[in-house]
């Protein structure tokens, strides 16, 4: 493998929950990021962004005011593989 030295400039927060991955997992931060890069390769087209679908969804919530508030998706993400994994959040009128 051709190693690339590179700095980044991430928070505290970051930085503490990319070493605590790479503990739970028995790896190095670097490998936790590779991973993570290679799964929002998967995920997600960066190079064609899918606007008509953008703009779908965001009528749809004009129309229904329904969505899952941004800290209950956080906190769940960040229970995934805990002990005290939290259920999936349920998407509910705001606003």
């Amino acid at each position: 493998m051709n190693i690339v030295r590179r700095t980044l400039e991430i928070d505290a927060d970051t930085d503490a929950r990319l070493r605590e991955m790479a503990d739970e997992r028995g790896q190095d931060v670097a490998a936790v990021l590779a991973e993570a890069v290679a799964l929002l390769d998967s995920v997600v087209d960066i190079a064609g962004p899918d606007i008509a679908e953008d703009r779908r969804r965001l009528d749809d919530f004009r129309k229904s005011r329904a969505a899952v508030p941004l800290d209950e998706v956080k906190d769940w993400v960040a229970s995934w593989g805990s002990p005290k994994e939290l259920p999936r959040p349920v998407a509910r009128r705001i606003g």
